[in-house]
């Protein structure tokens, strides 16, 4: 009995730290208030990248119900993502690249609203997977982005190591019990990412993110008000 309350109150405590924690947080809610932003720092931009990257594809798994939550996050109509201006003109730069080889971008998720993370948490408590809200994540502040490739002349996903949001070990960056043709296609996307300055998640293959994310504040801005940016 004791222990149990002795756990309960620690469980207690470590969400009050969490809380305030994300009290001291800056989060910006409103897309006037981005908008400010944008207009001290161009870099502070949200980049559509439906409209800017030929042949990118989207399968936008939150959008609907075929995720890990079994549950829609994001509204049903949301047909595009966001990054913000640096990440953007890089991943549209590799996918110039991509390009050339007959390959295009399918992307999974980029810009995530931080009420979603809160969700997420609430799930899985593990930030190998989910980040903390405390922290943030890059995902909120549109600077990381969750993706695969294609081949343009058929619309074939490349096969890779495991499908989106898989929690396992088999997703790691270091996992090599896998075919040639997973390797060999993990480490081409690793390689161009790398290329053009992004970072990679160790354990998860797909996920990569934008250096110096202290530079960018967490965003909470539903999907409908982002529709009007270019």
């Amino acid at each position: 009995m004791m222990k149990t309350l002795i756990l309960l109150l620690f469980c207690l405590l470590t969400q009050a730290a969490d809380a305030q924690k994300a009290i001291g947080m800056h989060i910006i809610t409103k897309y006037h208030q981005l908008n400010d932003q944008i207009t001290s720092d161009t870099a502070m931009g949200l980049v559509n990248l439906g409209l800017h990257i030929p042949n990118i594809r989207f399968e936008l798994h939150y959008a609907g119900n075929e995720n890990f939550t079994g549950k829609r996050m994001y509204p049903s109509d949301t047909k595009t993502t966001f990054l913000r201006v640096e990440p953007a003109k890089a991943l549209i730069a590799l996918s110039k690249e991509l390009e050339q080889h007959g390959l295009g971008l399918l992307i999974w998720d980029a810009y995530r609203p931080y009420s979603v993370t809160v969700r997420f948490w609430k799930l899985i408590h593990d930030e190998r997977y989910v980040a903390k809200p405390s922290k943030g994540s890059g995902h909120n502040r549109g600077i990381a982005v969750d993706l695969s490739l294609y081949n343009i002349s058929d619309g074939k996903a490349l096969s890779m190591p495991t499908g989106f949001d898989n929690f396992s070990e088999k997703a790691h960056h270091g996992y090599a019990q896998l075919n040639e043709e997973q390797i060999r296609n993990r480490e081409l996307l690793l390689s161009l990412m790398l290329k053009y300055g992004f970072k990679k998640f160790e354990t998860e293959w797909w996920h990569y993110y934008w250096p110096d994310s202290d530079k960018y504040d967490v965003l909470d801005i539903p999907f409908n008000k982002l529709k009007m940016l270019q």
